[in-house]
């Protein structure tokens, strides 16, 4: 039996403390009446005794102890999945933003799902195809993997997820071929602007990605259990795709940050203590909630591959955010605010970038024989390249042997035409891996150390005649 309660004491913020409660749950759902029998909702955050701290969708504004009544329905937040939500935008709460009809659910899941079973994983091993060159060649994307971006403020980090999920795709064999039909894209928009999110619903309606992707969006001047709510509304319908209609799933969140920042909030308003630079002491656990919610499971065809991007407060990689998101994720795709500047389009950083798992998703079957090695090469060439171009400002040009300038000559131009691509351009993983042999072409062939020497009399000669033929 649903009781009613008058018995609000206190409000602070988006927090109310109603007391004399029987049988209320943590994230058990509630709606306030207030006098004019509006009603406001609620969700339960702390049950102590017989008294519970609940936390307001709305704005606190208006409601008066002594004449609002509370009433807890029995279960938490939910949200109605179905096939239907693919094409669609959504709210932070799940509820339609497109002007489109309300969705009829096959099925009612709770959000706040359970972490995966460690026990039921199975493990990440084939190649996601996102069309950028330095996710694809040198941090590769593993279906089933978690996959941070660690951007800074003002760095294109939305226009980059707006591209992955435009392009990405599961390759069904060693031919190249995609897999679209079983594929979707759930992308979540946390604390956004207004023009934010009218960006990313043009931008997927102008490329026909809408089609496979449900969008949901939370602005920034909504209420903070909404920021709260929208990435475990994403992950919930994510679940639905991946284990109940056994589709690939890759799930985009941006931003992280705006997700902690907003679990602060209300940490701050619960008079909890706080730890490192005054987010919740549970700050690690409830990302790992999240995250740890991706992956594939055994038994099952579907999966869930997941990419949360963070901005880095003051481009600081100990803060809290990105290091608890570190510890969790296998790698990080890192943004650099110097190539930004230099009008490298996207902005990776591909030495301290890291894909734990890139090993497991490239090679014969998968990507091409060649991937490894080229990879290994590229990596070393790069940072040596970088070394010599960094002495080469200091000593002059004339301090270095030809080799040397050779290497430099190699940073500059893997810079202009490997990292930087544009935001419209989805390569191929064999344009990718044909690129990174152009690039190589540049050295003297006694330096190619870490290809194996058939790949090398395989492919090295295709590549000498492309560079030829274009600098003709």
């Amino acid at each position: 039996m649903i009781r009613e309660y008058r018995t609000i004491r206190e409000i602070s913020g988006p927090l109310m403390v109603v007391s004399g409660v029987r049988d209320v749950t943590y994230a058990e759902l509630g709606e306030i009446r207030l006098s004019d029998d509006t009603v406001r909702r609620c969700q339960v955050l702390e049950v102590n005794g017989d008294k519970a701290v609940v936390q307001l969708f709305e704005s606190s504004a208006g409601i008066r102890l002594a004449d609002a009544a509370v009433r807890f329905l029995g279960h938490p937040l939910q949200l109605g999945v179905s096939g239907d939500m693919l094409g669609r935008v959504f709210s932070g709460m799940g509820r339609p933003a497109d002007g489109g009809p309300e969705i009829l659910a096959e099925a009612y899941r709770d959000i706040n799902g359970l972490p995966m079973n460690p026990a039921g994983r199975d493990y990440p091993n084939e190649f996601i195809q996102t069309g950028i060159s330095a996710i694809d060649g040198l941090n590769t994307l593993v279906r089933g993997q978690k996959l941070p971006i660690f951007s800074g403020s003002g760095l294109p980090h939305a226009a980059l997820a707006a591209q992955i999920a435009r392009q990405a795709k599961v390759l069904g064999d060693t031919a190249g071929k995609a897999t679209e039909g079983n594929f979707a894209v759930v992308f979540a928009a946390i604390g956004i602007t207004f023009e934010e999110a009218d960006f990313f619903v043009q931008e997927f309606r102008r490329t026909g990605a809408l089609e496979r992707t449900v969008l949901f969006t939370n602005l920034a001047g909504e209420a903070v259990v909404e920021r709260i709510a929208a990435p475990r509304m994403a992950l919930t319908a994510a679940e639905y795709l991946a284990f109940e209609k056994d589709m690939h799933v890759l799930v985009i969140m941006t931003d992280i940050t705006n997700y902690a920042e907003a679990l602060r909030e209300v940490s701050a308003a619960k008079k909890e203590v706080p730890g490192r630079r005054g987010y919740p002491g549970y700050l690690y656990t409830d990302l790992a909630g999240l995250y740890e919610r991706a992956g594939r499971q055994r038994g099952k065809r579907g999966s869930i591959t997941l990419i949360p991007i963070l901005t880095m407060p003051e481009d600081d990689k100990t803060h809290p955010i990105p290091d608890l998101t570190g510890y969790i994720t296998e790698g990080q795709i890192i943004l650099s605010r110097q190539l930004y500047r230099a009008g490298v389009n996207p902005p990776v950083d591909v030495l301290p970038s890291l894909s734990r798992l890139k090993d497991k998703g490239i090679g014969p079957g998968r990507t091409r024989e060649d991937h490894a090695g080229t990879m290994n090469q590229l990596f070393a060439a790069y940072a040596a390249g970088k070394e010599n171009r960094e002495l080469m400002s200091i000593l002059g040009a004339a301090a270095l042997s030809p080799t040397d300038l050779l290497y430099a000559r190699f940073a500059d131009e893997f810079e202009k035409r490997y990292v930087s691509q544009g935001s419209e351009e989805d390569r191929s993983i064999e344009e990718t891996l044909d690129l990174g042999w152009e690039l190589l072409s540049i050295l003297p062939e006694s330096e190619l150390k870490r290809i194996k020497p058939e790949h090398i009399g395989k492919y090295l000669p295709k590549a000498k005649a492309a560079a030829a033929e274009e600098t003709a």
